[in-house]
């Protein structure tokens, strides 16, 4: 048994030294491997809006990546980096954006998770940290300590992050806020004290959850919400209606209606791919000029004037 043993042992080795020496001949076994970026662009998502004339979009850059193994394998990989942000005037056709700058990473690390104040977007998974990218300056992480108070389980997905009382933003999933049971319901983001605290929602604020968007200004919270007839929306402040467009004046009403999404967005309303202004201080939602983006780089207005910047992408 045992010289048999050795005879498989010597065997092996024998085939191994085989290819080795193979290898040697042939100049080594090293693989062929190439990688390419596309010269175009893909993904472009609008992020926010700066005021009422210039939106933040970003978008991302795709590869290939080929690999011929010395063994005759053939590999490929593809995906997504090199995020870009881009500021852009969507009234006014202009020859560019106004700003770019986009982030050396050959893999997309979700930058473009939304908007958090007039100039600063904000990304990351939160489980240790958060990213924020502000127009004009590099973009950063910051460390975040994750916290729940007493009473709430369950952590979700933050998909919106807007301002809030006090200086702090709220942090909500998908349908956190009508989570029932003791599951936390929103979160209380501190950017100076570097906490995301988990909550339920306290009896003063339990009127928000049948808010699309809900948001801060000063000291008065903002709520937008859809009509139960499907016809418009609602602008509350501070559980109080104050105001409401009928949208049928707007855009044409169709099965779509449910999955409109109702946004606020710095200091304007997104509604159906349209753009409009809210008049936070006399508590108004200006309808005209009414803007709808057809894509994140082209934009009608309600006299048929087309802004397009199509060709940036590519």
């Amino acid at each position: 048994m045992k010289n048999l043993l050795n005879k498989l042992e010597i065997g092996s080795l024998y085939a191994f030294t085989t290819v080795v020496l193979a290898c040697v001949s042939m100049w080594g076994c090293s693989d062929d491997v190439s990688f390419e970026w596309e010269k175009t662009r893909r993904n472009a998502k609008v992020v926010g809006f700066v005021d009422d004339s210039l939106v933040m979009v970003g978008d991302y850059r795709f590869w290939l990546e080929v690999t011929d193994s010395w063994n005759g394998e053939h590999l490929e990989e593809s995906g997504a980096g090199n995020p870009r942000l881009c500021v852009y005037n969507y009234r006014v056709q202009e020859d560019g954006p106004r700003w770019c700058d986009s982030v050396a990473e050959r893999n997309n690390s979700g930058w473009f998770g939304g908007q958090l104040t007039d100039s600063i977007i904000w990304g990351g998974n939160f489980t240790a940290k958060m990213r924020m990218w502000k127009i004009g300056e590099l973009p950063h992480e910051i460390a975040i300590a994750r916290r729940v108070e007493d009473g709430c389980s369950g952590k979700f997905k933050i998909t919106s992050i807007k301002p809030w009382l006090d200086g702090t933003f709220i942090a909500r999933g998908d349908k956190s806020l009508t989570t029932e049971g003791n599951g936390c319901q929103y979160a209380v983001l501190d950017t100076m004290a570097r906490t995301l605290t988990f909550k339920r929602l306290e009896k003063s604020l339990e009127w928000i959850k049948e808010c699309d968007d809900v948001r801060a200004w000063e000291d008065e919270v903002y709520c937008v919400e859809k009509s139960n007839d499907e016809t418009g929306f609602y602008l509350k402040v501070n559980e109080n209606k104050e105001d409401s467009v009928d949208v049928a004046n707007v855009i044409n009403i169709s099965s779509l209606w449910s999955s409109f999404e109702f946004e606020f967005t710095g200091e304007m309303i997104y509604f159906g791919h349209n753009i409009n202004t809210i008049d936070y201080k006399n508590r108004k939602i200006k309808i005209y000029p009414n803007v709808k983006a057809t894509s994140a780089f082209n934009y009608v207005d309600e006299d048929d004037n087309n802004v397009n910047y199509e060709w940036i992408a590519k």
